[in-house]
């Protein structure tokens, strides 16, 4: 493969997440978006590690199976974790006002899982990072407020670090991207070790 363009083979991301699908294309390589449709519920939560790990795994081997050999799929799901329970995404304003409640003033874990399918081949690869998120103390006034946005409904934990939940934050200690979804620096090393990646593969002389 020339080092300078990318492998000829098709990459999918199987989510429907804006946010990875963004930042996958900051790696500026060829990918198409198909979804998956599993129901993830299905899953035995045995750890909050083990399911997140096997959400990612369930959704690149559903889509993998419609895709054509030689395909390369992503697959990815984040997870919030406090007290060792998973916070997915909130069912409705009151479950997510409960969470937002939970997690004032704390700190959480979020989880990413990614696996990394080749259609058709024995490959997998795949990895689990793990961020510390710390909220600042937020006055119902502010949850309140933050719930009117829209915001929280479709992101696990009821909170979208990348968006206006930005200002429930104190702190972290890990990988931004992992709490956006897709922790990049670890999800390059996954293509780069599939051959799928090259590093900046489009600049320099």
């Amino acid at each position: 493969m020339d080092p300078k363009t990318p492998n000829s083979h098709f990459l999918v991301l199987a989510s429907a997440s804006p946010r990875r699908r963004d930042l996958l294309g900051m790696l500026e390589i060829p990918f198409r978006v198909q979804t998956s449709g599993v129901n993830e519920k299905v899953l035995d939560q045995t750890s909050p590690e083990s399911y997140t790990s096997d959400a990612a795994e369930l959704k690149a081997r559903a889509v993998a199976r419609l895709c054509e050999p030689g395909t390369w799929v992503l697959g990815a799901d984040t997870t919030v974790v406090l007290d060792g329970q998973v916070l997915g995404k909130p069912q409705d304003r009151a479950q997510a006002q409960d969470m937002l409640g939970r997690l004032s003033g704390r700190t959480h874990e979020v989880l990413t899982g990614v696996c990394l399918l080749c259609a058709g081949k024995d490959y997998q690869d795949e990895f689990l990072a793990s961020t510390q998120v710390t909220f600042r103390k937020l006055d119902p006034s502010w949850i309140h407020a933050y719930l009117a946005t829209g915001e929280p409904m479709d992101k696990a934990g009821a909170y979208g670090i990348q968006g206006k939940g930005a200002i429930l934050v104190r702190s972290i200690n890990g990988s931004y991207t992992n709490v956006v979804g897709l922790p990049l620096s670890e999800t390059v090393d996954l293509l780069e070790r599939a051959g799928v990646w090259v590093p900046f593969y489009g600049g320099g002389s």
